[in-house]
């Protein structure tokens, strides 16, 4: 009778040699055989599944060269898929992944899913395709199971009723006309839009309060005592007007240092939608003193400020609170306090429109009608 294999007394320190496997030695049951199970301990296993120097250490550079390469297999994919083939009989059949066909005759189901995939291949924002599917789902579940190309004003109409606020019904508006706007110009399925006739309602702008000047001193003296990257993000909402969204995606390679006394940052926008808004910004030598004081190494595409919405949100917070200021004060604030001081200086209406890089329609103009009146003299 054999004597069966056993597990060491001390899982730590095996018996055998170094790099031996006890399962597969001369002791263990021969051939026809039924030996004892060892099962592996709490310390075998969490040795196996420790990560290796590489893994828990990556090398940055590596990391660098591997985002790089993603990015620029992001790029190269092709800025439109063919959405149907030719079919029998010179019809037109579905190219992606055996969906149906889009027809007057389709389900809204079928309508959302041909319009996402519109959506993605134009490259919108990921928030924006989720809000319109979202309010499209909410459509269906308020009219019931009816094709797109029986959508009535009438449906229209019941479903923005049932909104509770004037912000949901704008959205709600605004989700329906990109929809059917799709089925008109797009899929070619329909000849008239339901939506028609339909406006949002007017959403009052919300109030503001921007920073005083010694508020605005003492906030950015403690941006300079909290994280590396706290001062330089203050800086450019507060200085140059930068939305949190804008300074979330500005890059080193965004930013001109040609003349390191006037660094020129450069706001870009992959939406083509939103193009419109793209604009260079004069900043000043204080700026770009604030660059070479970030510590680590960086690459030209690296992100300048590499945090997400909360981060920002929380550094702001957490700034205001260390420079004592009572006031509530956001992301927002600080961009309504430049735009003010900008008016103070003698910006105009146009000047501000540009500087803020906000569309020239009503409601903008009436956001910085708001900031010439706070920087005229007082009363």
């Amino acid at each position: 009778m054999r004597r069966p294999a056993t597990c060491p007394a001390d899982p730590e320190q095996p018996s055998g040699p170094v790099g031996s496997d006890q399962s597969n030695d001369a002791d263990g049951p021969g051939p026809g055989e039924m030996g004892p199970k060892t099962r592996p301990t709490v310390a075998r296993v969490a040795r196996a599944n420790r990560p290796t120097g590489d893994e828990g250490a990556p090398d940055p550079a590596v990391q660098r060269a591997a985002a790089r390469l993603e990015a620029d297999a992001a790029h190269e994919r092709p800025n439109q898929l063919s959405l149907f083939v030719p079919g029998p009989r010179g019809a037109f059949a579905p190219a992606l992944n055996g969906l149906a066909p889009l027809a007057a005759t389709s389900r809204l189901p079928i309508g959302r899913a041909w319009f996402r995939i519109e959506l993605e291949q134009a490259r919108r924002p990921r928030n924006t395709i989720e809000s319109y599917c979202y309010d499209l789902i909410e459509l269906e579940k308020t009219i019931g199971p009816i094709p797109v190309g029986r959508i009535t004003r009438a449906h229209i109409a019941t479903f923005l009723a049932g909104a509770r606020t004037q912000s949901t019904r704008k959205r709600r508006l605004t989700s329906l006309r990109r929809f059917f706007q799709f089925l008109i110009t797009g899929a070619r399925i329909i000849d008239a839009d339901p939506c028609e006739g339909f406006y949002p309602h007017r959403i009052e702008l919300k109030g503001i309060v921007p920073l005083f000047p010694p508020e605005q001193e003492a906030l950015l003296a403690a941006a300079a005592e909290d994280t590396a990257w706290a001062l330089p993000a203050v800086w450019l909402m507060l200085r140059l007007g930068l939305s949190r969204a804008e300074l979330l995606a500005l890059r080193h390679d965004h930013i001109d240092v040609t003349d390191p006394g006037r660094p020129v940052v450069h706001v870009f926008y992959p939406d083509r939608a939103k193009q419109g808004k793209e604009r260079r910004i004069a900043a000043g030598a204080a700026f770009g003193t604030m660059l070479r004081d970030v510590p680590g190494q960086v690459e030209p595409g690296d992100l300048v400020i590499p945090h997400g919405p909360p981060a920002i949100n929380l550094m702001v917070a957490r700034v205001r609170r260390a420079a004592g200021i009572a006031k509530d004060v956001t992301p927002a604030t600080l961009r309504h306090t430049f735009a003010v001081e900008r008016a103070k200086a003698g910006a105009t209406g146009d000047d501000l429109l540009a500087l803020l890089g906000l569309h020239d329609d009503p409601r903008n103009r009436a956001s910085v009608e708001r900031y010439v009146r706070l920087a005229g003299p007082p009363l």
